[in-house]
């Protein structure tokens, strides 16, 4: 894969080290105005003016095996909140003017869609979440809906999720990426009880084991332990790091199909930025193995894309403060 504009990001280090500012001062938004230039490949950095945010929506077979505080038809119920505009991501993006479209994969009920792969995912501690054709097929929107966004004039691509009990196929999968046993990654989600929490780590552990070796190969991983849309939002990311868009992530879902992505195709983590630290400990861990550090940390474990979209606000002005800051030696006349 090809690697974010290295002389680019020499030239942004070298204007950012000029700036009429002290050393140093504009902290991790000089960082982000460096890399947000070296996947442009421009200096000083293009605004951030298009900014797309895709939800990818599912349902999870093991929602129905107690590891979530909501009922699996919440996921339908708040498609239709997505589609209008009523949900917290849809008022945070329109505050900040993020374009935001949702993305039907996997939702289980009869209304279906051009997207949809199935209904539902399977109960990854019992069976594989999809089949390998499912796999591919998910795969394959994604990668359709990246193309369109990118079509579109993205300057900067999101990932959202919507999917009552996803946080288990999402712990399932940093579990498997990083070898770690469901005690160290397994959360609360939606705010489960101790009885909850209880029942996920043993869904999570008991899919684990099912699964075994083949947890070492990243698309069976999606198959086994994740979910069509999980495949698609991986898939998605992919494809926005082969097009050399970048892309800011949310929550554990987005950071469990970046995590996916990058084992796929090592590289697409230099296209990343980290938007927020949520509170699920599988996210953090995820985050570290990628070498994301979050931009926020505000407690937030909302999903639908809206960590990444409250921060859309501090990338622009990264790129803000590297093009219209002066440069000290142009006041100094040399």
């Amino acid at each position: 894969m090809r690697a974010p504009d290295a002389e680019a990001r020499r030239a942004a280090e070298e204007r950012l080290a000029g700036l009429a500012t002290p050393a140093g001062a504009l902290g991790r938004l000089g960082d982000l105005a460096v890399w947000l230039a070296s996947c442009q490949g421009t200096v000083p950095p293009r605004p951030v003016d298009n900014v797309r945010l895709a939800i990818f929506a599912g349902d999870h077979g093991v929602a129905a095996h107690g590891v979530s505080a909501y009922p699996p038809e919440i996921t339908r119920a708040m498609v239709g909140t997505f589609e209008a505009g009523l949900a917290g991501v849809n008022a945070l993006a329109r505050a900040h003017g993020v374009h935001v479209r949702v993305v039907d994969v996997a939702v289980d009920d009869e209304l279906g869609g051009p997207w949809r792969v199935r209904r539902g995912s399977g109960a990854i501690h019992l069976e594989d979440a999809l089949s390998a054709d499912e796999t591919e097929r998910a795969l394959a929107v994604g990668e359709q809906v990246a193309r369109e966004e990118i079509a579109a004039g993205a300057d900067l691509l999101l990932s959202g999720d919507m999917g009552i009990g996803n946080t288990t196929p999402a712990a399932a999968l940093v579990a498997a990426a990083l070898g770690l046993p469901a005690s160290e990654v397994v959360g609360r989600g939606t705010g489960v009880d101790d009885a909850g929490l209880a029942r996920k780590l043993e869904v999570v552990d008991a899919a684990l084991r099912r699964v075994g070796d083949r947890a070492e190969d990243p698309v069976a991983c999606l198959t086994a332990l994740g979910s069509a849309d999980l495949a698609a939002s991986t898939s998605y990311l992919l494809t926005a790091a082969r097009a050399g868009v970048p892309v800011l992530l949310d929550g554990l879902m987005a950071v469990a199909c970046a995590l996916t992505a990058d084992r796929i195709e090592p590289g697409v983590a230099a296209w990343c930025a980290a938007g927020h630290r949520s509170t699920e400990p599988a996210q953090t861990l995820a985050l570290d193995k990628l070498g994301l550090v979050p931009l926020l940390d505000l407690g937030l474990r909302l999903g639908e894309g809206s960590g990444a979209v409250a921060a859309v606000p501090l990338v622009r002005s990264a790129a803000a403060l590297l093009t219209d800051v002066a440069l000290l030696a142009d006041l100094l006349g040399h």
